[in-house]
């Protein structure tokens, strides 16, 4: 399994960056690798995906989720990717995120781009698009303000520093 982790500061309202995240039908409009993402309820979620030239689809689990701090979520259905996203608070207009995934590149097409880097490389764009997309928006698109905890918060950071 391969790690990526990246972070970036957004120069808008924690509200607004997380309300923003949480609008996943939204993502093919700042990251072009994603074909198509379908909300099925609260807690999964349906992609469709270009990976260098391959379309893959899976469905993903959120299994923690806690309003302008955390979201973690695995695949359930399709290929083995799992994460977590943090939301920090800097100040009132600035937020930074960390973005933490775990994947597992999958024929020599994909094993070749990621040795190369280009995986993080691609991360870090979605990421920067995300920015873009966020602070030159006065409103986020929606928002979901739903929790998903099975543990406590002191477990819940427990866990994001097991990654």
């Amino acid at each position: 399994m391969k790690h990526i982790e990246k972070s970036i500061i957004i120069h808008a309202p924690l509200r607004r960056v997380y309300n923003q995240w949480t609008q996943f039908e939204d993502f093919p409009r700042f990251m072009p690798g994603i074909v198509l993402v379908q909300q099925l309820d609260d807690e999964h979620v349906y992609w469709q995906a270009d990976v260098y030239g391959k379309m893959i689809e899976w469905e993903s689990e959120i299994t923690e989720q806690i309003p302008d701090q955390f979201i973690s979520w695995r695949s359930t259905v399709g290929r083995p990717i799992s994460g977590a996203i943090l939301f920090e608070e800097i100040s009132l207009q600035r937020t930074r995120i960390i973005l933490r995934l775990d994947y597992q590149p999958e024929g020599w097409i994909e094993r070749f781009f990621d040795f190369l880097g280009a995986t993080g490389t691609r991360v870090d764009h979605d990421l920067r698009r995300f920015q873009d997309f966020i602070e030159h928006r006065e409103q986020p698109t929606g928002g979901w303000r739903g929790k998903i905890q099975e543990l406590e918060a002191e477990e819940v950071w427990q866990q994001w520093t097991r990654y």
